[in-house]
């Protein structure tokens, strides 16, 4: 067992590095949009994802779900840390995106490098749209993630909170 062991992390190693030296002097960008026909942002659908994301190098950071709650807050939760706060659907998504941009920029990055996010909504019906509006805001014109949505019944944190995202970003 010891020896498949020692094999598959010198295996896991050499595709490491294989993966790496292809990857240095590389003259794409860092990725790139895939548009499916219809998707494309002159085609004025005003989508608010990106078909799929080419990642042609960079490095990739992964970030955890996000919620509105306030950093730092008492584990296991302490609602009363949260009676403060706006619970309205477009100041939450206002905080999400703000804590997901300093989580960027700590790693060096911007938030146009996010190329992914899975968003969990309560009450898609009611909430969406804001949501989406606000996020559009934070992407600017130029830039859609690819993106998922789904609804959920509650967050684990607070039943208050209606929204929680992860992201991937790639970071030249």
């Amino acid at each position: 067992m010891q020896n498949f062991l020692s094999q598959s992390h010198y295996t896991a190693r050499f595709i490491t590095v294989s993966v790496l030296l292809m990857l240095v002097g590389c003259d794409k960008p860092n990725f790139e949009y895939l548009h499916l026909p219809g998707t494309e942002p002159a085609a004025g659908g005003n989508m608010p994802f990106t078909s799929a994301i080419k990642v042609n190098s960079g490095s990739i950071l992964f970030l955890s779900g996000t919620s509105g709650a306030p950093v730092p807050h008492s584990h296991p939760h302490n609602p009363a840390e949260f009676d403060h706060l706006d619970w309205g659907a477009e100041a939450q998504t206002v905080r999400v995106m703000d804590r997901i941009k300093a989580t960027v920029e700590a790693a060096g990055g911007e938030l146009s490098d996010v190329v992914q996010v899975t968003r969990f909504v309560v009450d898609v019906a009611k909430n969406q749209d804001e949501i989406t509006a606000v996020m559009n805001r934070y992407w600017g014109d130029n830039h859609r993630p690819a993106s998922t949505s789904v609804e959920i019944v509650r967050l684990a944190s607070d039943p208050r909170f209606i929204l929680e995202v992860e992201a991937v970003a790639v970071i030249d």
